[in-house]
């Protein structure tokens, strides 16, 4: 059913959730299309947490009559029973109150957007009578869900999806025809350190590049069930490694390690969670990890504590592809490590000094870290740029650029390849005789959809895109990180790691079959993408050129943790230690035109100096709490 010409949607969620994101991106899709759109404050968010007390019944339905609201839209990314209540009950409280249209009340839809089995049991409960949302659908999907006549949908809009309609058409076309399961392994060149504990990312990039290089695959592997003893999941782990090796489609594996080999490695394990993930525990179960899996190169997250001794097992026992660290990341901040930031960034430091002593490669997981967050595009090439300089300062010869596209989700297409450039062309502006970039792009965690069929379409999409970062350089991407297609659904196994290596390089080659016969639009000439990639260099280097200017050793931990705590990376979305993190929270930031901007109190779009400036009139505050940490007199 099309939505009223004058519709006024309310888009509402409790505040217990803090996923805002969808919310804002759903807010600004319709606002574009000239709908008169709001959204709950702080009181109507409260309200949605206890929707089950009649009193606040009563509140949210004054509120819809007062704000003569005809459109209800609900949102809740957290537990699904509690999903199904929410919706339950706000139906309850309209229904009561004669609210809906076929009783003659105002509201003519009601929405929801969550987890996808949240939405199924939904659905199934009130009759499909609710639209609800994934989340995976793109903008025009999700206008198309609602009823927005096209002829109301802006043009910028349409010319913004039209590309990503157009690999979503070449990703369904084939995976329709299923030719890229008569895709073989690549066949590499061979070397005499190939597959032994001499080999080396380096070595395997060198050695097997080609006119047209078939990117060396990556992908995240970690099964675990809670029904058999840690060594037993060790040890299905170690066939999977098996498997994956013998039938070569994987290049790289990574060790989905749980939390507790990061966190507690070698310790007891009595009694406490595993949280998922392959239970290693010893150094002798790398060693045989690494024998298993060869000859594929092998890599595994850091630790969250003891992080260069873990680093120094890492080389010892693994011969580690590359090492990964997220600097900001993975400790009390985000509730993933038992150190501090400041701490956090010192340990991580030392440990890239200790990398550098290896000759391996560093690879920092920072800027989709703070996309996660709720950052502004500004701020993901910026932490990449950053963190690529520190690791040149502190000896590092090789840095791998991990791109995350489709995060978030609603970012068009053309804006991840800004993104993607802007982050590259920085970065090789570093590069030198000892200093090179290897670019790694990946899909988004949460991208695909749990529809099996749809996700393999949108993983064929995704790796046509990625192929357009550089599209006239063949030998680029060097390293791809496939994120299997049954992502959302359930965990990946090697049959279907393999069959998503599969999708991934047929599309690559198909792809660029069709930019070579010129059937594809040339996106090195796209206008959009050049605007768009010039405007994030210019941000970033207005940034860049502050901190540097007005923090003294930018590139050290104190220096880090200044850039961050004075608020030149706008984050809005941080869970613990939000009072000593504040200025980095002070911004908001807001879904625009695809991508992702900082805005300021009054919702307008902040500039790069203005931000900066912010930032500059807090350095003298973090700089004295440093000092006073020095000294001891904070904790």
């Amino acid at each position: 059913m099309a939505i009223k010409e004058k519709e006024l949607f309310a888009l509402l969620k409790p505040s217990l959730d803090a996923h805002t994101l969808g919310v804002n991106a759903a807010a600004e899709l319709l606002r574009d299309c000239g709908y008169e759109v709001l959204t709950g404050d702080t009181r109507l968010s409260q309200i949605m947490n206890d929707i089950r007390y009649p009193s606040n019944q009563e509140k949210l339905i004054k509120w819809l009559k007062e704000n003569k609201v005809t459109y209800v839209g609900l949102s809740y990314r957290l537990d699904e029973d509690e999903a199904v209540h929410l919706v339950g009950y706000v139906m309850y409280a309209l229904k009561s109150h004669h609210m809906l249209a076929i009783q003659g009340g105002p509201i003519n839809g009601v929405s929801f957007g969550g987890l996808p089995k949240s939405c199924q049991m939904i659905q199934e409960e009130h009759d499909r009578f609710v639209l609800t949302f994934q989340g995976s659908e793109t903008p025009q999907e999700t206008l198309e869900k609602y009823g927005v006549p096209p002829e109301r949908i802006p043009k910028e809009m349409k010319e913004g999806s039209k590309y990503d309609e157009a690999l979503l058409q070449f990703g369904k076309k084939l995976v329709k025809k299923k030719a890229y399961l008569d895709f073989q392994p690549v066949q590499r060149a061979s070397y005499p350190e190939f597959g032994t504990m001499d080999d080396s990312v380096l070595k395997r990039v060198q050695a097997t590049m080609t006119e047209s290089f078939p990117p060396l695959m990556r992908a995240h592997v970690g099964p675990y069930s809670s029904m058999v003893s840690r060594e037993e999941n060790v040890k299905e782990f170690l066939s999977w490694c098996t498997h994956l090796a013998d039938t070569k489609y994987l290049d790289i594996l990574s060790i989905g390690s749980s939390q507790l080999s990061q966190s507690n490695f070698g310790e007891e394990w009595e009694g406490r969670s595993n949280g998922g993930g392959v239970p290693v525990n010893s150094p002798e179960e790398f060693r045989q990890i690494a024998e298993a899996a060869s000859p594929m190169l092998v890599r595994t997250y850091s630790g969250t504590q003891n992080i260069t001794p873990m680093a120094m097992i890492y080389e010892s026992h693994l011969n580690i592809a590359w090492h990964a660290l997220s600097l900001w990341w993975f400790n009390k901040m985000d509730g993933r490590g038992p150190l501090d930031v400041y701490a956090n960034l010192k340990a991580h430091i030392e440990t890239i000094q200790y990398i550098a002593s290896t000759g391996k490669p560093f690879e920092p997981n920072t800027p989709h870290h703070f996309a996660f967050r709720g950052s502004d595009d500004t701020t993901y090439v910026l932490s990449a740029v950053l963190a690529a300089t520190l690791a040149k300062k502190n000896g590092i010869h090789t840095f791998i650029l991990q791109v995350m596209l489709n995060t978030p989700r609603y970012t068009w297409g053309v804006q991840d390849l800004a993104k993607a450039r802007a982050a590259l062309q920085l970065v090789k502006q570093l590069e030198d005789e000892n200093f090179r970039g290897l670019l790694q792009p990946r899909a988004g965690l949460d991208y695909f959809s749990p529809d099996l069929e749809q996700a393999r379409i949108q993983l064929a999409a995704v790796s046509a895109l990625v192929d357009d970062i550089e599209p006239h350089n063949e030998q680029s991407p060097p390293l791809l990180h496939v994120v299997s297609y049954s992502e959302a659904s359930h965990l990946a196994n090697p049959p279907i790691i393999n069959e998503s290596v599969q999708i991934t390089q047929y599309a690559i080659q198909e792809y660029r079959k069709l930019r070579r016969a010129g059937l594809i639009e040339d996106m090195s000439q796209n206008e959009d993408v050049l605007e768009r990639t010039k405007k994030l260099v210019k941000d970033v280097q207005i940034l860049l050129q502050a901190i540097e200017t007005h923090i003294s050793d930018p590139y050290s931990a104190e220096g880090f943790y200044t850039i961050f705590a004075s608020g030149f990376l706008p984050t809005p979305y941080i869970w613990a230690e939000r009072d000593e993190f504040e200025y980095a929270m002070y911004w908001k930031t807001k879904p625009i035109h695809g991508g992702v901007k900082v805005i300021d109190q009054e919702g307008k779009t902040a500039s790069a100096e203005r931000i900066a400036d912010y930032a500059i009139s807090n350095i003298p505050e973090i700089a004295y709490r440093l000092q006073q940490r020095r000294e001891g007199l904070l904790i």
